[in-house]
């Protein structure tokens, strides 16, 4: 009787890295919203990418995944908006 699992060398099947695309959707949706507050010219790209790399391996989070790009390109075309308006990459609320 075995207690672990086979490793890949012995069944020749690969793991397909679902929990590795959950982890991706989840991550690309808090780095879009933390992106629209702080750091939008750094999380908003990560995010994005994350996104599109969870998206392309099918993740099972698919909504989440899409909440992540919009929330990316949100951030992208909010640091577009300060740049032009207030000539800076920041916002505050003091004005």
């Amino acid at each position: 009787m075995r207690l672990t699992e086979r490793s890949e060398r012995e069944t020749g099947e690969r793991r397909t890295g679902r929990r590795d695309t959950e982890g991706m959707a989840v991550a690309s949706f808090v780095l879009g919203l933390v992106g629209l507050l702080v750091l939008n010219f750094v999380l908003g790209p990560i995010a994005i990418v994350l996104a599109t790399m969870a998206l392309r391996r099918n993740t099972p989070r698919r909504f989440r995944a899409l909440l992540g790009l919009w929330l990316g390109i949100a951030d992208i075309v909010l640091l577009v908006v300060l740049m032009t308006v207030n000539g800076t990459t920041s916002w505050s609320l003091l004005g």
